[in-house]
């Protein structure tokens, strides 16, 4: 089913569940929202209903997560895949990486990345416009990121490790995908060498970061403000706290394993929300042209402060529809633990639970009658509003094991988006062929191919600015049909 869906593009106006999860679409379609199926040995249970949801995620010591292949986990481990009282102490230790004080201090990287992209981009652009594929920008964006931000002065190393974890991933996949035989992974076939040369690899790199930074520590220097110094630097208390208990924090390797899944989720999570937000911004000009009057009127053409980023409304609410439509993960799965019984269903332990992140969200009886359209309007007011309370959103999971690095991945989106609405509006080339699919996250699966076209504000016509987006606002106060040709200057 997934072969034959992903055989070719789909119009912009087709449903994308269809062609992301063809195989839940046909089961609810034959048995309802709750079915189950078998995957291998094991049943797996579908759940929609928001109130079951909330149960499921809320009791995460008893629903917990699926046990992944045994060469997956040579992509990703750490936190992620811990459980119970394991989970907790980890938890614990990482949490002050992405305390939002800290995440200040990494606004110099998020610009000095985003800049690095958009001046690119405007090279592209000699002549006012150019045509572009910008998912691979937007993929080594983000990896550039979290390069700077996770290991700083190492920028340079956390590169090689960034592409070596993106080759990782797509041997994953494949491996992922393919039936499992017990002991199979042992065999010295060409994929499973390449993921454990990589492995290898990625833990030298990374243990020869963490071994320079311990050396320091010990010597009495203070700690880096990236994400791997703040990590250590909370490990270091942490064992203090308990007598110099080093069982009680994190080991070489588990730090080695936190760095991993940095890159994997943060990398990620925030290039696809990018990359939808420029293709559904391509398809509503409306919107596109009211978030960047937003990013005008707060910043103006300065760089994007902390301070400012808590009065995007316009922006949040963009981020917010996205995140709906194209959550980047579309399944959340769950092993059950122990029997338990949710609503009137009861789980023996065993049994797997799958929750469909983008079918709730397109839920036509949760979301209304325009569930499959873009309408930032219904975050208005809020996540809390326009869900009624109910657990119906959840593009970064839900309860205790929410994603510690939603702050840290909302931020960096709105920095990268800022920056580019400054510089530049896009449209859909006519090259641009539409093909959501699940590669981890929804990925374009033949880029995302847009006409860029340079928006050259003069710092000393600000004047002119605020005036456009005041006569913009009161045009659309008065329902006066606007549109702005911009070409090369303001």
């Amino acid at each position: 089913m997934m072969k034959e869906a992903y055989s070719r593009p789909i119009s912009l106006s087709d449903d994308i569940v269809q062609r992301v999860l063809p195989f839940h679409c046909h089961f609810i379609k034959k048995y309802g929202k709750n079915f189950f199926t078998w995957v291998g040995p094991s049943p797996r249970v579908n759940i929609m209903e928001p109130e079951l949801m909330r149960d499921v995620l809320l009791k995460s010591n008893i629903f917990q997560k699926t046990p992944s292949h045994p060469l997956v986990k040579l992509l990703v481990s750490g936190l992620v895949a811990l459980e119970g009282e394991q989970w907790a102490k980890r938890r614990k230790i990482i949490n002050p990486a992405f305390h939002p004080e800290k995440l200040k201090n990494m606004l110099s990287a998020f610009h000095l990345s985003c800049s690095d992209m958009v001046n690119k981009w405007k090279k592209l652009s000699v002549e006012g416009s150019c045509e572009l594929d910008v998912w691979p920008y937007l993929e080594n964006l983000t990896g550039d990121v979290i390069s700077r931000t996770a290991f700083g002065s190492s920028y340079e190393e956390g590169i090689r490790i960034f592409q070596l974890q993106k080759e990782q991933t797509y041997l994953a996949i494949k491996v992922a995908m393919s039936v499992y035989i017990p002991g199979w992974r042992f065999f010295p076939t060409k994929t499973n060498k390449r993921m454990k040369q990589i492995s290898k690899e990625v833990h030298a790199l990374l243990g020869g970061i963490i071994n320079k930074r311990e050396k320091a520590m010990e010597a009495g220097e203070t700690a880096n403000s990236d994400l791997l110094g703040i990590l250590m630097e909370s490990n270091f208390r942490e064992i203090q706290e308990h007598q110099n208990n080093t069982k009680i924090g994190m080991s070489a390797k588990d730090v080695i394993d936190e760095c991993k899944l940095f890159y994997l989720a943060g990398q990620e999570t925030t290039s696809v929300l990018l990359l939808w937000t420029m293709v559904l911004l391509s398809q509503h000009p409306d919107w596109q042209a009211r978030a960047r009057e937003e990013v005008l009127q707060v910043f103006g053409n300065n760089k994007p402060e902390n301070d400012g980023l808590n009065h995007l409304k316009i922006v949040t609410m963009i981020f917010h529809e996205v995140l709906r439509l194209y959550p980047p993960v579309t399944v959340l799965t769950r092993m059950v633990s122990k029997d338990t019984q949710v609503g009137d269903m009861y789980f023996p332990a065993g049994v797997q639970v799958s929750l469909p992140t983008i079918l709730v969200h397109h839920d036509h009886e949760i979301w209304g009658d325009d569930a499959k359209e873009f309408n930032p309007e219904r975050f208005a007011e809020g996540v809390s509003k326009a869900t009624k309370n109910q657990v119906s959103f959840l593009p970064f999971g839900w309860g205790p094991r929410v994603c510690i690095g939603q702050n840290f991945a909302m931020m960096e989106a709105k920095i990268a988006l800022a920056m580019i609405l400054q510089r530049f509006s896009f449209e859909l080339s006519p090259s641009y062929a539409h093909a959501p699919y699940s590669l981890i996250t929804i990925q374009p699966q033949y880029g995302a191919h847009l006409i860029l076209r340079g928006l050259y504000i003069n710092r000393n016509k600000r004047e002119q600015i605020y005036l456009l987006t005041v006569i913009s606002s009161f045009c659309r106060f008065c329902f006066i049909p606007i549109s702005w040709g911009v070409k090369t200057s303001i």
